[in-house]
């Protein structure tokens, strides 16, 4: 029978095959590089002031990275969670995960459920020994810097509603999964304008 760490395991290999293969002496050095853990709700991963050292995949449940300001108000920069869109899968602090330098930055369980983690070290091991690995990771960074350009731009042309409509498109599960305080965190509106916003749409759907 299969562990659950095997099985944590496995949906790695599958994620990263679903952009190319891997044979068996890959996917035995990626084993061995590799920590699963088991993760509950509200568990920190990352904490401000403390250095980035994992990039981390989400198996199951759904994963926040937020800032919090000079008031103490969080800001999501951005979700992790188990969909069917491969980017989305995966959380970091990327500058602080490269320059060694402490982070601005929180990343924090929304749900429970099961990460797998590579150390920055362990991925450059596997960057070297796994070249194909290097050239996923480069998409991977790829889309999530066209999906941040898209927020920027979204943030200074695009109205709440807008805003709001492009979170549904894009991320369709999560918008039934996340409580209304965390999307609107997202979106950098509050709740309850979010809930006007929701009613603003479901009454132009209703209308014949």
């Amino acid at each position: 029978m299969n562990s659950p760490d095997t099985l944590s395991l496995q949906a790695l290999v599958d994620h990263f095959e679903s952009y190319l293969a891997f044979d068996d002496r890959e996917k035995h050095l990626l084993a061995a590089r590799v920590t699963i853990r088991n993760i509950r709700r509200r568990q920190a991963i990352l904490q401000e002031g403390f250095q980035c050292k994992h990039y981390s995949f989400v198996v199951s449940g759904c994963l926040k990275m937020f800032a919090v300001d000079a008031k103490g108000t969080e800001h999501n920069l951005q979700f992790a969670a188990d969909t069917n869109l491969p980017a989305a899968r995966w959380i970091a602090d990327i500058g602080s995960l490269h320059s060694g330098k402490p982070s601005k930055l929180f990343i924090e369980a929304i749900e429970p459920g099961v990460i797998a983690q590579i150390e920055k070290d362990d991925l450059y091991f596997l960057y070297t020994n796994i070249p194909k690995l290097d050239r996923i990771f480069k998409v991977i960074v790829e889309s999530n810097y066209v999906e941040l350009q898209n927020r920027v731009l979204q943030n200074f042309s695009s109205t709440a509603q807008e805003r709001y409509i492009a979170f549904l498109e894009q991320y369709p599960a999560l918008a039934q999964r996340l409580p209304n305080t965390q999307i609107a965190s997202y979106l950098g509106i509050t709740p309850e304008f979010l809930s006007k916003v929701r009613k603003e749409i479901s009454s132009k759907q209703s209308k014949p």
